[in-house]
C-alpha cells in the first residue's frame, strides 16, 4: 500500500449500503451528509431522514394529486419509490406518478418508467458532481427521461422555486406561487397548500 492510499478517506468498500442513496449511470451515490457519519461513527439514520420541511412538502404534494389525478388512469407512490432502469441506475423518486396497468406490485423496485416523477429538494451527497446541484438535477432528469418519464418536476425549498422539465423543450424555472400543471386536471400551487395549512415559510 502506498503512503497515498493510506491516507485517504475511507474507501466506497468501506461505506454501508445503508448510506447508498441511488446508483446513477454506474456511479454510486451516498445520502448527504454520509462522510460525517462514517468520520463520527453516527447511525446512517442520522442522515437518511427527512427533514420536516422536505417531509411536509413531499407530504402536502402527494396528497394534492391523491385527491386530483385521475384516479382512473394514475397512482402516485412515495417514500423515496426506488425505479432500477438497468444494471448501471437505480433511482429514488420521492413521487412518482405511474399509469394504472402499466407495473406490477412486487417487493423489488418498480422496473418500468413512470408517467412523472417529482422530486423535492436534493438528499444527495453532490461530491460526483463537484458540488454542482444542477449538474445532478439535469443528469437525473435527462436519465429518468431516456427510461420513458414523461414529465420531471423539482421542487427546490431554498429557493422557493419549481424547475419544469419536458424531454425536447427548455426547462422553465417558475416561483411556486405559480400553477404548475402536473397533468390534465392536476395544477400545483406549492404556496397554496402551505396556504391552506396555514403554515408560514
Amino acid at each position: 500500500m502506498t503512503a497515498t492510499q493510506q491516507n485517504e478517506p475511507a474507501t466506497k468498500q468501506a461505506i454501508p449500503s445503508a448510506l447508498v442513496y441511488e446508483v446513477l449511470n454506474g456511479r454510486t451515490l451516498y445520502y448527504r451528509g454520509y462522510r460525517e457519519v462514517i468520520e463520527r461513527n453516527l447511525n446512517p439514520e442520522h442522515v437518511m431522514g427527512t427533514s420536516s420541511l422536505q417531509s411536509l412538502l413531499i407530504t402536502l404534494i402527494t396528497v394534492f394529486v391523491m385527491n386530483n389525478r385521475d384516479k382512473k388512469r394514475y397512482l402516485p407512490f412515495t417514500n423515496e419509490a426506488g425505479v432500477h432502469l438497468d444494471l448501471n441506475s437505480n433511482l429514488s423518486c420521492d413521487i412518482a406518478i405511474f399509469e394504472k396497468g402499466t407495473f406490477e406490485i412486487t417487493t423489488k423496485y418498480f422496473d418500468v418508467p413512470p408517467k412523472i416523477v417529482i422530486e423535492v429538494d436534493i438528499k444527495v451527497d453532490l461530491s460526483e458532481f463537484h458540488g454542482q446541484e444542477y449538474d445532478y438535477v439535469a443528469e437525473k432528469t435527462q436519465r429518468l427521461f431516456d427510461f420513458g418519464v414523461e414529465r420531471v418536476f423539482w421542487v427546490f425549498s431554498k429557493s422557493r422555486r419549481v424547475l419544469v422539465c419536458l424531454p425536447g423543450q427548455d426547462w422553465i424555472f417558475t416561483d411556486w406561487r405559480n400553477d404548475v400543471t402536473i397533468m390534465d386536471g392536476c395544477i400545483l400551487n406549492v404556496k397554496q397548500l402551505l396556504d391552506e395549512e396555514e403554515i408560514t415559510y
